[in-house]
């Protein structure tokens, strides 16, 4: 199974999955509202704003595998995000990205390394993974902040004019 062929739910229940965003440039993170990189909401809005007419978007994916850092319903996220945020990224339904139980999806994205050469388990909240028009994959650990120049710059060198 590919990336783009995973069955996901969005964040109110409905049937999707990646296959309408095939050809663009993505930005998939593991989201959550309790955490201490919770303001990288604003700069995953702004990245997703400034790029959108580019052909990108950021996924939002939340989970709360990380010190239940992410406890609320569906509801209670996408009011939290919308209204403390200004989120307009999609946001998905939340899911697990390590264990038993992790998403395909992310069973697919943990297989890449960062630039230090790291792969395997999400670390924490707020782990990106660009993916490309053409579906290569990179990898950026929590603390790399959605302005950080190396992320733009990655996300800047896969858009189209």
């Amino acid at each position: 199974m590919n990336l783009y062929d995973t069955p996901l739910h969005t964040l109110s229940g409905e049937e999707s999955s990646l296959e309408r965003f095939r050809g663009e440039t993505l930005l998939i993170v593991n989201v959550a509202s309790k955490c201490g990189l919770t303001p990288q909401y604003e700069g995953l809005e702004a990245l997703h704003e400034k790029y959108r007419s580019r052909g990108f978007s950021v996924l939002g994916f939340p989970c709360n595998q990380f010190a239940e850092q992410e406890p609320g319903s569906a509801e209670e996220i996408q009011s939290f995000c919308s209204t403390t945020y200004g989120v307009t990224f999609p946001l998905f339904e939340k899911i697990d990205v390590n264990g038993p139980e992790r998403s395909p999806i992310y069973a697919e994205l943990v297989e890449v390394p960062d630039a230090d050469g790291y792969r395997g388990d999400v670390r924490w909240n707020f782990e990106k993974f660009l993916v490309a028009p053409d579906g290569t994959l990179s990898r950026f650990a929590p603390l790399v902040a959605p302005e950080d120049p190396v992320l733009v710059s990655a996300i800047e060198a896969t858009l189209s004019a």
